[in-house]
């Protein structure tokens, strides 16, 4: 604590840049995983290619991924876009499963019942279909989040500097509190970001609540 309290400036700017590398991948990967996840629901053929060709990206190290992202970008070993991108691909991976988990959740009376009323096919996606299944994207967003936390700490191995920065520095110095604070602070944020993204889904969800005080 003593060691936290004499180096609070320092730890609150490796835990913003952490939060940013972490948050912007995270909303990245929601929006390509939509179409892509919409396209695997409507059109079965593309199902299998689509979800498991994503999915065997999860599968590249990341830190082979972030030395690989300078060589494709044309970007400096150091530069945060690389991160960012790199955990984009990772959203991506999570979440193209978990759109089309969501969307094939919507009841089919429901769509049926929506194409009854008029709505067209663009326009029920976005008033009816997704807005349904927002809980089970929510619960993929979850888990996307406390990965993209985790994994952002392994470009510290590369002299990018955030949360995990505390972690090089304790084991190159053999020194146990900031190794001890980095994971606190680790923990800590995905706490929040799991929080936040629950909260929200609440929020885009007021009919769950509806239900639940039945």
């Amino acid at each position: 604590m003593n060691w936290f309290l004499g180096h609070l400036a320092q730890v609150g700017g490796l835990l913003i840049t952490h939060a940013i590398l972490a948050v912007i991948p995270l909303v990245i990967g929601l929006v390509l995983a939509i179409p892509l996840g919409w396209l695997a629901h409507r059109f079965g053929w593309l199902r299998t290619p689509l979800v498991a060709g994503t999915g065997l990206l999860y599968t590249i190290p990341s830190l082979a991924l972030f030395i690989l992202m300078p060589l494709v970008l044309g970007t400096g070993i150091l530069d945060p876009l690389n991160v960012v991108i790199a955990l984009s691909v990772y959203t991506v991976a999570l979440l193209v499963r978990t759109v089309v988990d969501g969307l094939g959740s919507v009841p089919d009376d429901v769509a049926q019942a929506a194409t009854a009323m008029g709505l067209g096919g663009v326009r029920r996606f976005f008033t009816v279909e997704l807005p349904l299944a927002v809980p089970v994207i929510a619960a993929g967003l979850r888990v996307a989040a406390v990965s993209n936390v985790s994994i952002v700490s392994v470009a510290a191995l590369l002299g990018i500097a955030q949360l995990g920065s505390l972690f090089t520095d304790g084991f190159a110095r053999d020194f146990l509190d900031p190794i001890v604070v980095g994971i606190v602070a680790c923990m800590v944020l995905a706490l929040v970001l799991d929080v936040g993204i629950l909260i929200g889904s609440r929020l885009l969800t007021p009919w769950q609540r509806t239900r639940g005080a039945a």
